[in-house]
């Protein structure tokens, strides 16, 4: 049983990437939880009112959560009405990242699907700051769906390392899953300046062929160069439909995700971003 966290903000992003979640897992069973965190929204409404106030003010919104949720949920049925598919809705007093994590640990997720920006829709940015911190600090599996992305069959996945950062088996066992469903190619593309590999890197890459046995596997090479311009290059090049990272320190990710690099480069990521999570859990 695959399980799935979508976070809701009830905003058309939210809601198209919980359509993307049930078309990727269309051909597993899954537990989808359907999540509102509203803790920031009721901070920023009562900043002139009393304690009791406030707690009127939780009360309103989580009524309003639990309500906006059961449309979401009506909607999402109507929308893949998969007999193997099973929702649950959450309203949580809490911020996003918190609350993720707690139902990561008390739910043994497998994944966290989102859209990369809520609500604002600031179109001058690829990730909201809520995507962000979810990418960085949530302790699992984190896929980011481009705003308006209409779901393609990922037949080819870009996978960019080093083959230096240590990788889990279970999630790298996610990913070979979701390639095998769909008969997908990853790419495996190693960009660094030193070209000759280390043993360490010979035995990451041993694991990784171990761990990626069912979808076929490329290695390529990328020339040297600011390494989210080469990844995105690439990614225009050769048409990829979902790119795979892993989330360590000195690793891609921060090229990724740090704003002055988004900044500088113009950065408008097109497709499905899946952070894999080298942190503890």
């Amino acid at each position: 049983m695959r399980k799935i966290v979508v976070p809701t903000d009830f905003s058309e992003n939210a809601f198209n990437a919980l359509k993307y979640a049930c078309q990727i897992f269309k051909y597993e069973h899954c537990d989808i939880f359907i999540l509102h965190a509203y803790a920031d929204e009721v901070y920023k409404l009562g900043l002139q009112l009393e304690r009791s106030e406030l707690e009127t003010l939780k009360k309103d919104t989580l009524q309003k959560s639990d309500s906006a949720l059961q449309d979401v949920l009506k909607a999402i049925r109507e929308y893949s009405p998969n007999p193997d598919h099973h929702y649950k809705t959450l309203s949580a007093f809490g911020t996003l990242t918190d609350e993720i994590n707690d139902l990561v640990n008390a739910e043994n997720m497998d994944i966290v699907v989102m859209g990369t920006r809520g609500k604002t829709d600031d179109r001058t940015i690829t990730f909201g700051s809520n995507t962000i911190q979810v990418l960085k600090y949530v302790q699992c599996p984190v896929m980011a769906i481009p705003s308006g992305y209409a779901f393609q069959v990922p037949k080819k996945m870009l996978f960019p390392t080093n083959y230096l950062i240590p990788y889990k088996r279970r999630e790298l066992k996610l990913l070979c899953e979701m390639a095998d469903s769909y008969r997908a190619a990853i790419t495996m593309l190693y960009i660094d300046p030193v070209e000759h590999l280390s043993l360490r890197q010979e035995d990451n890459m041993k694991f990784l062929k171990e761990c990626l046995y069912k979808p076929k596997l490329q290695f390529d090479t990328g020339p040297q160069g600011e390494k989210a311009g080469v990844i995105l290059d690439y990614i225009g090049k050769h048409d990829m439909q979902l790119l795979v990272m892993v989330n360590s320190r000195h690793s891609h990710v921060e090229d990724m995700l740090y704003p002055s690099t988004i900044d500088k480069l113009g950065l408008e990521l097109r497709i499905p971003f899946l952070v894999l999570q080298n942190l503890a859990r």
